[in-house]
């Protein structure tokens, strides 16, 4: 690690003399899975970070940007990440390091961030403790506890006492585990059983069948998007638990554009809250939706390309702010309590925790227009990250 800072400082000083420290090309390294089982989060975060610059221009404060695009699929494996940061660092010079859709991939990185001071932007990994593992990142998506406490605060609220909890066995599900028994307890419920499933694509039956059993008044799930949750959703409908009474509630990334078309049906009538839907109506969002669906036809907007077309408003306003300059503490700074409107609504990021503060939107799976779309009914204003407070 010693020498890795070594080089990094000797080419930051080599460039300082060359008088063209800010002069050059704002480089920026993307790492995320382009291939493999969460290619899609590659491909959305890509296309958030593409959809901005074509609007917005690709000089920033007099820097024309530079995006080094490195693929650590399938992105759960840290020391694969941590390759390809160093080499973004070492070899590539890059001003700021930003992806990150899953946890291992952010868990890896933050010790780079801090010994190279590069600025970190973290556009969509969801566990709550990745701003805490260094002063340099600053994330612009989400955490699972903060939007995991509006749906079991909604679910307490509407006649659901007992609850079970079916959440995948790592950091994400743990969070959202962890936020909702707190918050559903709090509020006068019971959890009544509780599972953590193998990530990957595990055969539900004997989970689905003990749930079935234990008749609960609703399943809260968090699994990725993705595979998992396809496979969970289908199985849920198979067995008959939706018709024996027992509702499905969920964090909103499990419905989320990319897989509600793959999914179907089964996914009618499923309560979720989530910080983004493409059906959320503002002008900023009608605006963002029209301009994607332009640009990439056959894709659906979803909650990651908005976290980091949001994540490159933040760069963007940031080197306004330092004159172009992306030193890591000016950076740091300059995103420090800084408010915008996004596409998902009114967003700040918190001054304390470097999280991003923002409206929770509780929503129901509908048809609209013959399209699945989240349709919100209810909202709570400037959540903050429960998991730290």
């Amino acid at each position: 690690m010693k020498h890795l800072q070594k080089i990094v400082a000797a080419a930051a000083l080599a460039l300082a003399m060359s008088g063209s420290a800010l002069a050059a090309d704002l480089k920026i390294g993307l790492i995320v899975p382009m291939s493999g089982p969460f290619a899609s989060h590659g491909k959305q975060i890509t296309n958030g970070i593409k959809l901005y610059l074509a609007q917005n221009g690709d000089t920033i404060a007099g820097r024309k940007v530079q995006i080094i695009l490195k693929d650590d699929s399938p992105g759960t494996a840290g020391d694969a990440t941590k390759r390809r940061a160093q080499e973004l660092i070492v070899q590539d010079n890059v001003d700021i390091l930003t992806g990150f859709s899953l946890t291992p991939e952010a868990f890896a990185v933050a010790p780079l961030a801090t010994e190279a001071k590069k600025p970190m932007v973290v556009m969509n990994a969801a566990t709550s403790a990745i701003t805490t593992k260094s002063n340099y990142i600053v994330r612009t998506s989400m955490t699972l506890p903060q939007v995991t406490a509006p749906i079991a605060d909604w679910a307490a609220r509407n006649n659901i006492k007992k609850v079970f909890t079916l959440v995948a066995d790592y950091g994400p599900g743990h969070d959202a585990e962890g936020q909702f028994k707190k918050s559903f307890t709090a509020a006068g419920g019971e959890i009544v059983g509780e599972v953590r499933v193998p990530v990957g694509n595990p055969d539900f039956a004997p989970y689905l069948q003990k749930v079935k059993d234990t008749k609960p008044d609703a399943v809260f799930l968090f699994v990725p998007n993705g595979e998992m949750c396809i496979t969970f959703m289908k199985g849920f409908q198979e067995r008959g638990l939706s018709q024996a009474g027992i509702k499905l509630i969920a964090t909103g990334d499990l419905l989320d554009e990319d897989v509600l078309d793959a999914i179907g049906d089964a996914a009618l009538g499923v309560i979720n809250s989530f910080h983004y839907a493409e059906a959320h109506k503002s002008p900023e969002n009608e605006a963002f939706t029209k301009a994607y669906y332009k640009a990439y036809p056959k894709d659906r907007p979803n909650f990651m390309a908005v976290g980091a077309y949001d994540g490159m408003h933040l760069i963007a306003e940031a080197l306004k702010k330092t004159g172009g300059n992306a030193d890591a503490d000016k950076f740091i700074e300059a995103v420090k309590g800084m408010k915008w409107t996004s596409p998902r609504g009114p967003v700040m990021i918190d001054p304390a925790t470097r999280d991003i503060v923002q409206t929770v939107y509780v929503r129901k799976v509908e048809k609209v227009d013959g399209k699945l779309q989240n349709v919100e009914f209810d909202q709570v204003n400037e959540v903050k990250d429960p998991g730290k407070q």
